[in-house]
């Protein structure tokens, strides 16, 4: 029989695919004797098995019968008994963290008979109420599917009646009236009575929270964290504890460091005669943590003390909750502690010094992505101006957008292209979508560990949480300063999360400190130290080169100063543009050999300069240089608007324009129904007589031009879309005469390794062949994808990528992480198979795949020997590269 149920005392940090973060967490508190209320965990396996059959799994309901029992002899008091009842708590747990992204239930067990017991037991008639109504209304929308907003708007309504600011001036008579409004709610709507049995209760609640894990705003949140759909969550019921008994109790939420910044010491929040929910609800505003101390000294001394014990055994930052129970201090629940890009490099940077953990395991604890985050630019300090609102710095960096007040409305104008800042009293889990789609988030109400808080900084989102100062109307769609400025929506707006501060307008932003530290060396702070060291630890254990895309002297430059070995990827057509695109009209249009010797002669000179300040950039470093790739109607003319203007010369009976008559010729000539499959690559080198001998001899005087200036020049030749091993032979051959020619004529010997760009299927199935005359490969991944899938990037991934991205037909667009079964196995099979026949064989890959952090572990495992991306990733490169050679990251493609 499999096994659903585990005590806390029977589980492990260790268990958490079975038991969830929070279930293996809880009893890891436990073996570590801190003061956990008991209570067990339903495990994942009972998630996937309800899930998969739509009942509950044979056997487990014994189980956790079996287990209340045990919490109940413990406790010496039964669930809902009426004189004394025990209540339970039934909260989500996933292997990994979602913040608010499924549900939870508390005061399990208190029914209309119970309630009078609770109250007895406590001496307040107004606690057992608040607590009964806590209940129907989590029920009610969690477990029974009311819409939580019309509790919402029966609680505005009662609070408006008795002119209260907020519910903790509802007194036990208000609340008791609360109950019965909220019960026949639930009636009305469902057409079922809130269930009085408090075993009921309990089996439906914990239900309920497994259908959380399908539920929008978790499977919204899964694609967004590239969380797997089918790990399911584990559910734990936990003995409650309360911290809404008064003066003398409270609830808060605690970091051994500051998640926005890193700096160590205690941090967080607290709210006094509150439950837990309040607190990162954001309902009511909470006072720094710090002043618990003066609230309740004893109890905050043992939270210090038990937040040391945590973070010394999971040697990390960790993230807890805590209630205080007339002055009797709970941990509820503790986990490592998402965190800002910028505190993770800093704590990680802070435990190495500390002597907590290698340099190796600091490298593993920050990432590519976060690195990006820190290289976007901040607002100029000397343009802010003065500022419409301060709030708490709850997530950093600098974003601009539009002000909306709505979830629905900051995903309408994102998906046009509108950057948006979604303004909110306090976001909900319900406001996901609008937190995915916007710039930054803004609330008035809040503390740094609320909703908006905790979600903003797992995201990488700007946020600015409890600007109180704020009044925000979002039915009005608008927000009003003291001052009496309304900004309404639509109104541009810049949020600063490292400072606190919004102000109105689009305020100038400047490189951040870690960009200026890669464009100049200059470590101006604790975070760029830290950048500094994680870079060096992962340039010291990567195996992996990192090369870049460039195709300009200060593209090469710019790569250069960011740590780049050299260019994976000079495309020459990018040479072509502008004035120089009539120098290709004029080969494209040549009639004569003659004619078209002249336009190449011409095109000669800029590409050899073109070459010459690129090999001077990269001196020392490879450079590969990919022949003309594109097919050539793209430097012609547009067909249709060519086409209109001779036809609307043609109409006003006048002679159309000899130029632009000869290009439409031209044009019509060339035209290609899918041109990305059709001339182009390695077939224009074949069939246009001299192209390939033109572009050659540019690299080949380059090289000669650098090595008479005492340079040393390591051009590379590319060859790309072969597909047969015939062509390849063909071209080689060519390239090798005019190496040969200008060797001759220079007196200089030029050397080029001639290798290909491995772009289709077809070339990668016979790789064994091509590897016989390439010297070298390079995967070109975009195109590669494009081929295998069948798929014209341009045209689909505005058509239904995100369907496909919402039915789980690929969890990331394979555009921007590498497809490990399909393009990946391609892969595989053409690295072994030209290894086969080339041993040594030179292998790297140029698509923007280079860059992307997931890839660059699947190119790590795959053999490859280097990665080439955009100069602005060569940083993010290198550092997942250094991750990827982890002994802890083995076995894995990606993740």
């Amino acid at each position: 029989m499999v096994r659903y149920v585990y005590d806390f005392c029977e589980g492990r940090h260790d268990m958490a695919d079975l038991l969830g973060g929070k279930g293996a967490n809880l009893a890891e508190m436990t073996r570590l004797r801190l003061p956990v209320p008991p209570g067990f965990t339903v495990t994942t396996d009972a998630c996937r098995a309800f899930l998969g059959a739509g009942v509950e799994p044979e056997g487990m309901s014994d189980e956790v019968s079996r287990h209340l029992s045990a919490l109940e002899d413990s406790a010496g008091r039964r669930l809902g008994q009426q004189d004394d009842p025990l209540l339970v708590s039934v909260r989500s747990g996933a292997r990994f963290s979602m913040p608010g992204m499924m549900d939870t239930v508390l005061d399990i067990g208190l029914n209309d008979d119970s309630v009078v017991g609770l109250a007895e037991m406590s001496g307040s008639d107004r606690f057992a109420w608040d607590s009964y109504r806590r209940l129907v209304q989590m029920f009610g929308s969690t477990v029974m599917g009311v819409d939580a907003a019309r509790f919402e708007e029966a609680m505005t309504r009662l609070k408006e009646a008795c002119d209260a600011p907020d519910d903790l001036y509802l007194d036990a008579n208000d609340l008791a009236g609360l109950v019965e409004t909220y019960k026949q709610l639930i009636l009305d709507e469902t057409g079922q009575a809130f269930p009085q049995s408090p075993a009921e209760q309990l089996r439906l609640a914990i239900l309920a929270v497994f259908r959380s894990w399908n539920g929008e705003r978790a499977r919204l949140y899964r694609r967004r964290e590239q969380i797997p759909d089918d790990l399911g969550t584990a559910v734990t019921v936990q003995r409650m504890v309360y911290g809404n008994l008064g003066a003398d109790s409270g609830s808060g939420v605690a970091f051994t460091r500051d998640p926005a910044t890193g700096r160590p010491g205690p941090y967080g929040d607290y709210l006094a005669n509150a439950q837990g929910e309040d607190v990162v609800a954001g309902i009511r505003n909470t006072v720094p943590l710090t002043e618990l101390e003066h609230i309740d000294a004893r109890s905050y001394r043992q939270l210090r003390d038990h937040m040391a014990t945590l973070e010394r055994h999971y040697r990390d930052l960790c993230d807890i909750e805590f209630t205080i129970e007339r002055g009797t201090l709970w941990m509820l629940q503790t986990r490592v502690g998402k965190r800002t890009a910028e505190a993770a490099f800093a704590i990680a940077a802070e435990l190495v010094e500390e002597g907590q953990i290698t340099p190796e395991e600091a490298l593993a604890r920050v990432s590519g992505e976060g690195l990006a985050r820190l290289m976007f630019p901040r607002f100029d300090a000397d343009a802010t101006g003065e500022p419409l609102a301060h709030g708490l710095p709850a997530s950093p960096g600098a974003a601009v957008g539009v002000a909306v007040f709505d979830s629905a409305e900051a995903v309408r104008r994102a998906e046009t292209g509108e950057k948006v800042v979604l303004v909110r009293q306090e976001t909900t889990p319900d406001d996901l979508p609008g937190m995915v789609a916007a710039e930054a988030v803004l609330t008035n109400r809040g503390g740094k560990t609320s909703h908006a808080a905790v979600v903003a900084r797992g995201m990488g989102k700007v946020c600015v949480c409890g600007a109180e100062d704020l009044a925000v109307n979002t039915e009005a769609r608008c927000f009003a300063t003291p001052d009496g400025t309304v900004v309404q929506e639509g109104t541009v707006i810049s949020v600063d999360g490292s400072a606190g501060a919004v102000y109105a307008g689009a305020v100038a932003q400047v490189a951040s400190p870690a960009m200026r530290y890669l464009e100049t060396g200059e470590r101006t702070d604790g975070v760029t130290a830290a950048v500094a060291g994680a870079l060096e630890q992962a340039d010291s254990v990567r195996r992996l080169e990192v090369r870049a895309n460039a195709d300009t002297a200060e593209d090469a430059r710019r790569a250069r100063r960011f740590g780049a070995q050299g260019i994976g990827l000079c495309r020459t057509e990018h040479m072509f543009l502008g004035e120089r695109r009539k120098l290709v009209e004029e080969m494209i249009l040549a009639r004569t050999d003659a004619e078209r010797d002249r336009a190449l002669a011409a095109l000669l000179p800029l590409q050899r300069q073109d070459f010459t300040d690129i090999l001077a950039a990269m001196d020392g470093l490879p450079v590969t240089i990919r022949l003309l790739d594109p097919p050539l109607h793209e430097f012609l003319p547009d067909r249709t608007e060519l086409a209109v203007r001779v036809a609307a010369t043609q109409a006003r009976g006048e002679q159309p324009d000899p130029l632009e008559a000869e290009l439409l010729e031209a044009v019509n000539r060339m035209h290609e129904e899918n041109p990305m499959l059709g001339l182009r690559g390695v077939r224009l080198g074949l069939v246009v007589p001299g192209l390939v001998a033109m572009q050659v001899r540019a690299v080949a005087e380059a090289v000669v031009a650098r090595t008479r200036a005492g340079g040393s020049p390591q051009a590379e030749i590319m060859v790309p879309l072969v597909g047969a091993v015939e062509e390849l032979r063909i071209e080689r051959t060519e390239v090798a005469r005019v190496l040969a020619e200008v060797s001759e004529e220079s007196g200089v010997p030029v050397r080029c390794p001639v290798g290909t760009m491995i772009e289709l299927p077809r070339a990668a199935l016979t790789a064994g062949r091509i590897a016989e005359e390439a010297e070298f490969f390079s995967f070109g991944t975009n195109d590669l994808t494009q081929t295998t899938w069948g798929f014209s990037r341009d045209d689909v991934e505005a058509a239904f990528f995100s369907a496909y991205l919402d039915k789980g037909v690929f969890p990331a667009s394979p555009f921007e992480t590498i497809d490990p079964d399909g393009v990946g196995r391609l892969v595989r099979i053409a690295v072994d198979e030209g290894r086969a026949t080339r041993p040594g064989l030179k292998i790297g890959v140029c698509g923007e795949h280079g860059g992307d952090p997931d890839s660059v572990h699947f190119f790590h495992t795959a053999g490859l020997d280097y990665v080439s991306c955009s100069p602005f990733r060569v940083p993010v490169a290198r550092l997942e590269a250094g991750r990827a050679a982890l002994p802890s990251a083995k076995g894995s493609d990606s993740r």
